[in-house]
């Protein structure tokens, strides 16, 4: 069984790719209620390497432009 199997419903946001980060975190806790969007800075590339449901990070640039898809985790 994957870990994701535990995580059930969407777990990706490819379609955000170029939203503002304040759109796409709306968009997220909206699709998935009780889900918290974690803004990831420019400066901090990297994501945890542990999983948690409701947890979604979105990775921005310096504009707060999303610059890869927001995964669960």
């Amino acid at each position: 069984m994957s870990f994701l199997d535990f995580c059930k419903g969407k777990q990706s946001w490819p379609e955000l790719i170029g939203y503002c980060r304040e759109t796409a975190v709306k968009i997220i806790e909206k699709e998935r209620p009780g889900t918290i969007a974690i803004m990831v800075p420019p400066n901090q590339q990297w994501l945890p390497l542990t999983y948690i449901c409701g947890k979604v990070f979105v990775l921005v640039d310096k504009k707060d432009i999303v610059q890869r898809i927001p995964v669960m985790g």
